[in-house]
């Protein structure tokens, strides 16, 4: 799937952590890829990979569209989230009556927990060197 396609496409941006993924959706047309592979190649786990299809799971459009999706940044799990938001936002530009139903699954929320940075004199973000008496 090296070729680009040029067409007319809906893009969804996803965040997560510092993953970031472009999803593009091509209507009339059908398959899944994760940077140029098959989401079962790209992720270890099926628990990934259903993350990733869930949203056109739930709306039962499986093999409706065609789905590119760019992700970068990161671990895995990040990654198959940031893309779960990217293409639920893109199902919306789509077809507005799709909200409703991915609203209520919590596919549109952006989750905005971070990592908390390291703070100096510590160890990690707030593990403290060990204390000795002596």
């Amino acid at each position: 799937m090296k070729k680009e396609i040029k067409e007319k496409f809906i893009e969804g941006i996803g965040r997560r952590k510092t993953a970031v993924a472009r999803v593009r959706i091509f209507p009339q047309k059908s398959g899944f890829f994760v940077n140029d592979q098959e989401p079962e190649k790209y992720f270890p786990s099926f628990v990934e990979v259903e993350k990733t299809i869930s949203p056109l799971k739930l709306l039962k459009k499986k093999n409706d569209f065609l789905v590119l999706a760019k992700v970068k940044g990161g671990g895995k799990s990040a990654q198959a989230e940031a893309i779960r938001l990217g293409l639920a936002r893109a199902l919306v530009v789509f077809n507005p009556e799709f909200k409703k139903e991915l609203k209520e699954a919590g596919f549109l929320k952006r989750d905005p927990r971070m990592r908390e940075r390291k703070k100096f004199g510590l160890k990690r973000a707030r593990r403290a060197p060990q204390w000795q008496k002596r």
